[in-house]
């Protein structure tokens, strides 16, 4: 867990309190004497791939470093319903004031986590990787990128300012594949930053453009057929990384990968998973 990262869930973490708490939990407040301790556990309810123990070990500590966490499963554990994932120890008013932000932020991570490593699994054997994409939940695509590499696949850039990924919109704006990428390429010449160059086509005749222009780090093959990604990666033949995109399910991805696609981006990854199942039960001590 890098600098930013924790930097970034240290916000995340002030806030999303600030949100939940406001003036109090009055209910916590009315209901139990302040300084109680108590001991909760993390139950799984659910099978999949668990995601999240180390950012809910750094959230609790944010929130009181007086609580401590007895970690028994980690990251990237493949696990069944009733295994539990760790003790928590400390007030009770502070372990209620967490719950549910723990809980949120787990169950959500060890959706995508469980997704992701679906997708990965179906490709075991070949050279592609599973790629995610901005397809995000806003302020929560780096617990959620996070939670993709968990699951085994591989994050693809970040946000609008660590690529240069010209799509389709950016194409017919710009007026067409070489009008875009000579823009592009003089961008990055003046900006002075390493920064790789992405282009996306929709059909072999683009390809076609962007392989005569050259200057370009890696393509994305946009609804293409797998037949069609085999052809245009017999095309480009080891001189760009390629990408296929667009509508590819768990059910079609395996042919893809088999077409000798080097990443596959999906964004089921992350705009429409199911959270896993999990539960914060208490335990006076």
């Amino acid at each position: 867990m890098d600098k930013e990262f924790v930097e970034k869930l240290a916000v995340f973490v002030r806030e999303a309190l600030q949100e939940d708490v406001g003036d109090g939990d009055h209910t916590t407040l009315s209901t139990i004497p302040a300084e109680q301790q108590g001991e909760a556990k993390l139950l799984v309810k659910e099978d999949g791939i668990l995601a999240g123990v180390e950012v809910a070990r750094k959230l609790i500590e944010i929130a009181d470093p007086g609580l401590k966490i007895k970690t028994l499963l980690t990251d990237g554990t493949a696990v069944k319903a009733g295994d539990i994932a760790f003790y928590l120890e400390g007030d009770i008013h502070s372990i209620l004031k967490v719950e549910r932000l723990v809980l949120n932020v787990m169950q959500r991570m060890s959706g995508i986590a469980t997704r992701t490593h679906e997708y990965v699994s179906v490709l075991e054997g070949t050279k592609t990787k599973v790629l995610d994409t901005r397809k995000t939940t806003p302020l929560l695509r780096f617990l959620e990128k996070e939670a993709v590499k968990i699951g085994g696949g591989v994050n693809h850039r970040f946000g609008l300012y660590d690529m240069i990924l010209i799509k389709d919109n950016h194409v017919d704006y710009a007026g067409g594949i070489t009008k875009a990428l000579t823009s592009a390429e003089n961008y990055r010449q003046q900006l002075g930053k390493e920064i790789q160059i992405e282009i996306e086509v929709r059909n072999l005749k683009e390809l076609d453009e962007v392989l005569a222009f050259g200057s370009v780090d890696r393509v994305m093959l946009d609804n293409f057929t797998p037949q069609q990604v085999k052809e245009a990666v017999d095309i480009i033949d080891g001189r760009l990384v390629t990408e296929a995109s667009g509508g590819i399910t768990i059910d079609t991805i395996r042919a893809y990968a088999e077409a000798g696609v080097d990443y596959i981006s999906v964004g089921a990854l992350t705009h429409s998973v199911k959270s896993l199942d999990l539960s914060l039960k208490a335990k006076l001590i």
